[in-house]
């Protein structure tokens, strides 16, 4: 039922600021912000059982759990340039929010590369 509490938060939140936006720019934006990260923190369980059954599969596959924390930490990096980008979005700051886009990818391309170089490795010893 955490959907319905969090489309009706989202809703209640809209619509006041629509009203506020009007009159106040500033603190819509600040609402709509504080929603976004409430919203994520109800998330939180959520994304912490995701994480507990890819690590116990992660150990029951016999996967190094360095590469398994590494392909988490970039979903969380994903995910969280995503929020930061659509606050700035909500905020009328594109530009800003490409840039947080961007850096994101940066980030995540470093992280994957151990990763990739031990698949490459991988198939080259695979490979006579």
């Amino acid at each position: 039922m955490d959907i319905l509490q969090i489309v009706g938060l989202g809703l209640v939140v809209c619509i006041l600021a629509i009203i506020l936006r009007q009159q106040k720019p500033p603190m819509a934006t600040l609402l709509t912000m504080t929603a976004g990260v409430i919203i994520f923190f109800i998330m939180m369980p959520q994304i912490t059982g995701v994480f507990t059954v890819l690590r116990d599969l992660a150990s029951q596959a016999n996967v190094s759990m360095i590469y398994m924390g590494t392909i988490l930490k970039i979903v969380g990096i994903a995910y969280i340039a995503d929020f930061g980008s659509q606050i700035c979005r909500d905020a009328g700051e594109n530009a800003l929010a490409s840039k947080i886009e961007f850096a994101a990818k940066i980030i995540v391309l470093v992280m994957a590369v151990p990763i990739i170089v031990a698949v490459l490795q991988s198939l080259i010893k695979l490979v006579p």
